[in-house]
């Protein structure tokens, strides 16, 4: 495979350690339906340290065309004809926005998003931080699509500080069960140790009333020896004995566990507790009784959700940490993204439009996660069907606006449409209202691919 320098700028540069692959093209398709299919674009943003679904989405942003990167196959289309050499500058630009280090030029670079949502990148060089232009189109899809994080020192430093405690944990336990041992010996030779001085002192106390000695000195020095006596023997007149029996066993393997060796144990115990509970047969009914789509829903446990919803709203929670905290719920994804839908938008009738636009961040964050935008097309399919006819009149207004914004795709909106006007909503007056934003959306994406 021929490779080149990475950056128009280092192209004669015949030492240059950082290479990537020159980029392969290929027209696909014909008429309207033709595509250019970008043959190594993995190999290529792999030599960047970038997603393939950067460039791509790239390329698409520029060209002003529709683009999509397919993870499973690897492939990466263009909608309309493009020759290598308009995609490979691109490619050069998109270098040096995202790729190239601003102070030293290195591409060896990672992007990171800041709390504020900004991006920057760091070099691995010089050290330095470039802030990204936000202005942008392909910021928002990174900020929608962030980088897997590098498992670095931090992960390794986490690692070992946490041996070191598991270690430390083990150490006091050992120390623990030792004292108790030590504690448990002591008291055993003590009661031994008793019972010997009791029957060495009447022994010794009966020869010396068979001798004649009945003097309070001879008593006493009697009771001194016999007490000497015991203090020495005491370790030979303790029989020790091990238990050998299955309890006991068991008993010592207990005592001899650390507390975090112990929390491992039990940890299968409680799946198997937890496996049974889900598998119950209440559990099995409930699950029966929870679809979607339709409008049949458990009411007890959706109108939870809604309210569990609407509290963590009310908080003025952001929508960065709205992800999370649906994350952390009960529901099923369909039930999570439905009772979400009803928590922004309940009552909503006039003003449905606006109110989408208002909150339209929440159902960004809702839908980062692959196939969330089918489930949030279906939970405004949900909403509009229960709510008044103002709410619904302005569905087509609602699609634009997530569409413009980038939280709904074209690709998902004609696969929900198709499967609406076949399915058992068919009549609804919805798909009605729908109607003139898929034909706009259709003439958009004919219109780009005359230009």
């Amino acid at each position: 495979m021929a490779l080149q320098n990475i950056g128009a700028g280092n192209k004669d540069d015949a030492f240059y350690r950082y290479k990537m692959p020159r980029m392969i093209t290929k027209i696909e398709g014909r008429g309207n339906g033709i595509k250019t299919n970008v043959v190594n674009m993995v190999d290529i943003a792999k030599a960047l340290g970038r997603p393939a679904s950067y460039t791509t989405k790239y390329f698409g942003c520029e060209l002003g065309a529709q683009s999509k990167f397919d993870v499973k196959t690897g492939t990466s289309h263009v909608n309309g004809a493009h020759d290598t050499a308009k995609l490979a500058g691109l490619l050069e630009n998109f270098i040096k926005k995202y790729v190239q280090c601003y102070g030293c030029g290195n591409p060896e670079t990672e992007i990171i998003i800041s709390k504020a949502q900004m991006i920057n990148l760091k070099c691995a060089a010089c050290g330095f931080l470039s802030d990204v232009d936000m202005r942008d189109k392909l910021t928002t899809f990174i900020i929608k699509n962030p980088p897997e994080l590098k498992k670095g020192s931090k992960d390794k430093k986490a690692m070992r500080r946490a041996e070191k405690e598991r270690l430390k944990e083990g150490a006091v336990a050992d120390e623990e069960q030792t004292k108790l041992k030590k504690e448990a010996a002591k008291k055993k030779g003590s009661s031994a140790g008793s019972k010997d001085v009791v029957s060495k002192a009447s022994t010794k106390k009966k020869i010396n009333v068979s001798d004649g000695d009945h003097s309070p000195a001879g008593s006493q020095a009697d009771e001194n020896e016999a007490t000497a006596s015991v203090d020495t023997d005491e370790d030979d007149d303790v029989q020790w004995q091990t238990d050998t029996s299955a309890e006991a066993a068991r008993l010592r393997i207990q005592e001899q566990l650390s507390a975090v060796t112990a929390g491992m144990v039990m940890l299968s115990t409680n799946e198997e507790k937890l496996n049974s509970a889900k598998n119950s047969p209440e559990r099995e009914e409930q699950s029966k009784v929870s679809t979607h789509a339709n409008g049949v829903k458990s009411s007890n446990s959706y109108e939870k959700l809604v309210d569990e919803i609407k509290e963590f709203l009310k908080k003025g929670s952001s929508a960065n940490q709205l992800k999370s905290f649906l994350g952390s719920l009960s529901g099923t994804l369909q039930e999570t993204m439905d009772a979400l839908f009803k928590a922004l938008f309940d009552g909503t009738g006039k003003g449905f439009s606006k109110e989408v636009t208002k909150k339209k961040n929440y159902l960004a964050a809702a839908t980062q996660e692959e196939g969330s935008q089918l489930l949030l097309l279906h939970a405004i399919e949900a909403f509009c069907v229960k709510a008044n006819p103002e709410a619904v009149k302005e569905v087509a207004l609602v699609l634009k606006v997530l569409y413009d914004s980038d939280v709904l795709e074209e690709v998902f909106i004609v696969e929900w449409y198709g499967k609406g006007l076949s399915g058992n909503n068919k009549g609804s007056q919805i798909w009605k209202n729908v109607k003139p934003f898929m034909e706009w959306l259709q003439s958009a994406e004919s219109e780009s691919e005359e230009e």
